[in-house]
């Protein structure tokens, strides 16, 4: 299977990064060719693949078939493990300096194998601005054989300094057709949970993966869904806020208890913290640091938990528009058309713009320092607002 068979949707972007990939290979022989790079910035919609794409050319370009996805080269640079594609991945809000220099220290290097020392930053949005500048020095001046992979929602969310010295590559939205087939045939998803997942997702391949393979997940979106419908009064916004966050709450924990207990225990084992005789000199400094890093990272997944209910939320409020504006065409929600027909029919199409806007002010948000349970109980006030009008 080629290392490419992860990108749905995005057939142009794989025909650009394969003929980039011929290029490299001319380069490596000594051959001029134009196409292929020392730096570049891929950007595209959450869920759409940026990622994957990363990945995917960085397996390619160290594959002597040019990315076939069965050799060890591949499977090993699809997987994280191999010795020339080294990556910058942060549960934090922002990726620091100390983990930037730490992979520029690596790009200086000469590649362990016969091809490329490639770095993935996966969230070049989350660059601090000391972060951006220690990038910026090696890509200004690249070591032979180096090759950067950045990655970010879209091209104005990197700094320009940093965005002008790299090629970009744009990836578009998975349609519909093309993410229900790849649950089919990759997940094993039965057809009509596969269509469901997909359509709800809205191109999301991890949404719409996470929707297809778990029931739970498909719970939590239901109850989220039933919302615009309950809220009938000040108590109800109140109980609505409420579930959203512990429903949140619950379904980052997991993640958080995981990470944290393998993180602590790594901590431990690294100072010989608890080892008979032996004195873990700056262990205790150490542990405070980690545990307000995992705090932080902790209060990131409840928030990203958060986001994604909201979406869901907004795709109700969409398809909501879609009928007031006398769309004939299938909705996120197709299987709530009964509520969504009703409120269409009781509302304007002003009144549920503003509901809109309202979601995604409160998306804004919670990128900042505003509590969620307060955001929450704001926000579904503002929904409630001209149920009646």
């Amino acid at each position: 299977m080629s290392v490419w068979a992860d990108l749905v949707g995005q057939d142009e972007l794989v025909r650009q990064l394969e003929g980039a990939v011929e290029a490299a290979g001319k380069a490596l022989c000594g051959q001029h060719a134009a196409g292929m790079t020392h730096a570049w910035l891929l950007t595209g919609p959450p869920g759409s693949g940026r990622s994957n794409a990363a990945r995917a050319f960085a397996a390619a370009l160290q594959c002597d078939r040019d990315g076939c996805g069965d050799c060890l080269a591949c499977r090993t640079a699809l997987a994280g493990s191999h010795a020339d594609v080294r990556r910058v991945v942060t549960d934090q809000a922002v990726i620091k300096v100390d983990a930037v220099r730490e992979i520029v220290r690596y790009a200086a290097l000469a590649p362990a194998g016969s091809r490329w020392q490639i770095l993935i930053v996966e969230d070049a949005d989350r660059l601090t601005d000391p972060a951006a500048d220690a990038l910026l020095k090696t890509i200004e001046e690249p070591p032979p054989h180096t090759v950067w992979l950045l990655c970010a929602p879209t091209i104005e969310d990197v700094v320009p300094t940093i965005r002008s010295r790299c090629r970009s590559l744009v990836l578009r939205t998975p349609p519909t057709a093309a993410v229900t087939e790849h649950l089919i045939r990759n997940e094993g998803a039965a057809p009509a949970v596969a269509a469901f997942a997909a359509r709800a997702s809205q191109g999301h391949i991890g949404r719409a993966r996470a929707l297809a393979l778990h029931e739970a997940t498909r719970n939590r979106r239901r109850e989220v869904l039933r919302v615009p419908t309950q809220l009938s009064d000040l108590g109800s916004c109140m109980t609505a806020a409420a579930n959203i966050g512990d429903a949140a709450t619950e379904e980052a924990q997991g993640r958080i208890d995981s990470l944290d207990g393998k993180e602590a225990a790594d901590l431990e084992l690294s100072f010989g913290a608890g080892t008979r005789g032996v004195k873990a000199s700056g262990f205790a400094a150490a542990q405070k640091e980690l545990q307000r890093n995992q705090k932080q990272r902790s209060k990131r997944f409840v928030r990203d938990a958060i986001d994604r209910s909201l979406l869901d939320l907004a795709s109700f409020y969409r398809d909501v528009v879609s009928v007031q504006l006398g769309s004939r065409s299938e909705l996120i929600n197709e299987e709530l058309r009964h509520d969504i027909d009703t409120m269409a029919r009781s509302t304007t199409g002003e009144i549920t713009s503003a509901r809109l806007a309202a979601i995604f002010a409160t998306r804004e948000a919670l990128e900042g320092e505003v509590s969620p349970p307060l955001a929450l109980e704001a926000l579904m006030i503002s929904l409630r607002g001209g149920l009646h009008e």
